[in-house]
This record gives structure tokens, C-alpha cells and sequence, in this order.
């Protein structure tokens, strides 16, 4: 039993280390400077793959975002309107709403997201954490989301989320932006 416990133990403790992962503070230097006003502005298209754990290509997609900015209050806040076309004739509709809280930090909120997005930006890089409510075979998954994004140029943006459930990974998306 003591075995069993310290194995449980060490396999938990391991678990968290995964999970620490690079700060977005390791791409301050790195060019050019993201900021998601400027990128996230007109109408962005966007190519992307979802796979499964075992690196499986499960469904492939387009979406095209329509995104505006303005001031509320002093505050920036952007709109993001994205329209997804499947792989298998599907599409699905997610409208972002996201306040920069300061000159790194971001806040979002979706109808399918649970509780609030928090984004951090440092230089080419955001990263975006949240709870996505994902249907899935007529049931609600809340899947926990870890979202890259790197400024490649003033044009192109390529994005990698990882997908976890109960901390197992589920799998990935890969997305390349470009603006109009």
C-alpha cells in the first residue's frame, strides 16, 4: 500500500512539472512586437488542423475573423468575430470580446468559454489560457486550453493550442493567420 501511495505520489508531483511549460516572459525580445489591437484589426484568415493525441489529423478548418477595436471608458476593447468552415461541412460561429487590462495583459470572454480568457503578451508572443465548453457526441466537455500565438510579420501569426481534460492531453491545434 505504501508503494502504491508513494508511486500515485511521485507520478502527481511529475504531473505538475509538465504543467509549469515556458513563460511567455522568455519572448519579450523577440520581434516583431505583437499587439493584438494592431494584428486583431479588418479581417484576418486562418488555416488550421486539429489532431488527436496520437498526432492524428481529426479535422481540418478556415475561419475567417472580422476584428475591430475601440476605446470604452479608456479602455481598449476588441472585438472578434470568427466564422469556422470544417473539413466535414460544418461551420460554427465564436464572437471573442477581449479588454487589455494593461500594456501585457489581456482578459477575453466567449459564449462558449467558461469563466474569463486570461492572455498574457510578451514581445512576439501571447499566450491565452481558458476552459472552452467543447461539444462533443451530444455531450459538454470543459476543456482546458493552453494557447501559443507568435507574430511571425505584420501578416502572418501562427498559433499552437494544447487540449487537456483532467490534466490528460487530448490533443492539439495548429492554426497559421494571415491578414487581408
Amino acid at each position: 500500500m505504501k508503494t502504491l501511495w508513494l508511486t500515485c505520489f511521485a507520478c502527481g508531483i511529475l504531473g505538475l512539472g509538465g504543467c509549469a511549460g515556458t513563460p511567455v516572459e522568455r519572448y519579450r525580445a523577440e520581434q516583431p512586437v505583437l499587439d493584438l489591437a494592431r494584428y486583431f484589426n479588418g479581417t484576418i484568415d486562418g488555416w488550421g488542423i486539429f489532431q488527436d493525441r496520437s498526432g492524428e489529423v481529426i479535422k481540418r478548418f478556415h475561419v475567417v475573423i472580422d476584428a475591430t477595436w475601440e476605446k470604452r471608458d479608456g479602455v481598449d476593447v476588441g472585438t472578434l468575430d470568427e466564422n469556422f468552415s470544417w473539413s466535414d461541412g460544418t461551420t460554427s460561429r465564436r464572437v471573442w470580446t477581449i479588454t487589455r487590462v494593461d500594456a501585457s495583459r489581456y482578459v477575453g470572454r466567449a459564449d462558449d468559454v467558461v469563466g474569463e480568457a486570461q492572455g498574457e503578451a510578451a514581445g512576439n508572443s501571447l499566450r491565452w489560457r481558458y476552459v472552452l465548453a467543447l461539444p462533443v457526441d451530444g455531450r459538454v466537455w470543459k476543456v482546458d486550453f493552453d494557447d501559443w500565438m507568435f507574430l511571425i510579420d505584420d501578416k502572418v501569426m501562427l498559433n499552437r493550442s494544447a487540449m487537456r481534460k483532467f490534466g490528460f492531453h487530448l490533443g492539439d491545434v495548429t492554426l497559421s493567420f494571415t491578414r487581408r
